[in-house]
């Protein structure tokens, strides 16, 4: 599919050249590099003069591994796998290559409605496409634990989920594990508990909305819940809470649906203990909001190799490639081309057979996702959010006010001057 397209939009001349491609991923699972190098190899089989080095990168990591690069100009050629918002940010700074003819070349008709409207920039380009969804804060839960403390329903409130974790809390067995450190991780899901409150970090016209009831609300739920956390959850971040999950230190969890190869792979005896649901908000009178960070790939500007770079983004969404892309962590990364998600090849995976249900709840919430920058339909696309992650200050302000007992007030007022001035900067 895309191949064929993608050999008809570059000259042939391209194909004589001798050269170096460099390949940055934040997805470095040993099962996801293995994908990874069949798809290099796939593409070096059909461009002999070529050769891609693939180097992962870190996930708390990646922004200042990036700054150093453009600052010194010895960029990688491809970058896949970061949030939309970083990648809006590094175009609105002029250092990313519009993408619009590998979105040509993959096919804009194979991808679901809409899935690459986050990329479009205010010129109308656009900077990246997906290489997949993720539904990030899900709730996951112990069936097993659930039925042991006479838990019957999922929760779907904040109080729902308070009253499930002091039952499901003890035995050994912590209640659930979420991120307090500072760091991108608690960030990223307070943002999510804003949301799950009826806030926003940004109002549409991206005017800073933080200090409200809402992010309050917010703050004291986070402070309530603390006590359900491993103790050592003062500096969680990603790889954490989702250990604690896997290993069945907790009843429940916050995370992709890397969790369902994580347990099949690392503590099989969980397999039939675990379901997911969305994650809890304030009250039913509030929707449900879905952290998708849009996993993205991306050329970067001063890339030496910028038409071949776009060539081999293209061969990723070849289908024997992608589908072995996605199956390495089934229900983690979710596609984003219709053609492969409807498709029997993609479904014939034996965990995305035995979670169907899940898989199906994630796709189509991540479908319906949003992220910081693109907290709504309504909102603009936020070229500052990764900026704004990037500074800590939300997750600054998660520690001053639940681990610290700082004034709310205080520290709201001083959070939002933060932002404001990143806004402007």
């Amino acid at each position: 599919m895309a191949g064929a397209a993608a050999a008809g939009l570059w000259p042939r001349s391209l194909r004589a050249l001798t050269t170096e491609l460099r390949w940055w991923t934040t997805q470095g699972a040993p099962a996801q590099l293995q994908a990874y190098r069949r798809q290099i190899a796939a593409f070096e089989s059909s461009n002999p003069d070529v050769r891609v080095v693939l180097e992962p990168l870190s996930d708390e990591g990646y922004a200042a591994q990036l700054a150093a690069a453009f600052s010194s100009g010895q960029v990688p050629d491809v970058v896949t796998h970061l949030p939309s918002f970083s990648v809006q940010n590094y175009y609105a700074q002029g250092l990313v290559e519009p993408l619009n003819d590998v979105i040509e070349a993959v096919g804009p008709e194979a991808y679901y409605l809409g899935a690459n409207e986050i990329f479009r920039a205010a010129d109308g380009n656009y900077v990246a496409t997906g290489i997949g969804n993720s539904a990030v804060n899900i709730l996951w839960l112990r069936t097993d634990i659930m039925e042991r403390a006479g838990v019957e329903r999922v929760p779907e409130t904040w109080d729902e989920l308070r009253d499930s974790l002091q039952r499901l809390h003890g035995r050994g067995i912590y209640g659930t594990a979420l991120p307090y450190g500072r760091n991108s991780a608690t960030s990223l899901v307070f943002i999510s508990f804003i949301h799950g409150a009826g806030g926003q970090v940004f109002t549409p016209e991206l005017e800073v909305a933080l200090d409200s009831d809402a992010t309050r609300d917010a703050l004291e739920f986070y402070r309530e819940i603390r006590d359900f956390s491993p103790r050592g959850a003062t500096n969680y971040s990603w790889g954490d809470i989702l250990t604690a999950f896997v290993s069945g230190a907790t009843a429940t969890g916050l995370y992709t649906g890397r969790v369902l190869a994580n347990v099949t792979e690392q503590n099989p005896r969980l397999a039939e203990h675990i379901t997911c649901a969305l994650w809890p908000r304030r009250s039913r009178d509030v929707a449900p909001w879905t952290f998708n960070d849009f996993p993205s790939v991306f050329v970067p500007r001063q890339s030496a190799n910028k038409e071949l770079a776009k060539r081999f983004a293209a061969s990723l969404f070849d289908a024997e490639g992608y589908i072995a892309q996605l199956h390495a962590a089934p229900g983690h990364v979710l596609p984003v081309l219709r053609t492969i998600g409807e498709s029997a090849r993609y479904r014939d995976n034996d965990i995305i057979r035995r979670y169907s249900r899940e898989v199906d709840l994630m796709a189509a919430a991540a479908a319906g996702g949003f992220n910081l920058g693109y907290e709504s339909k309504e909102h603009r696309a936020n070229e500052k959010a990764g900026e704004v992650i990037a500074s800590g200050v939300i997750a600054d302000m998660v520690q001053r006010v639940v681990l610290n007992g700082e004034n709310v007030d205080s520290v709201l007022s001083r959070t939002s001057r933060a932002i404001e001035a990143l806004m402007v900067a």
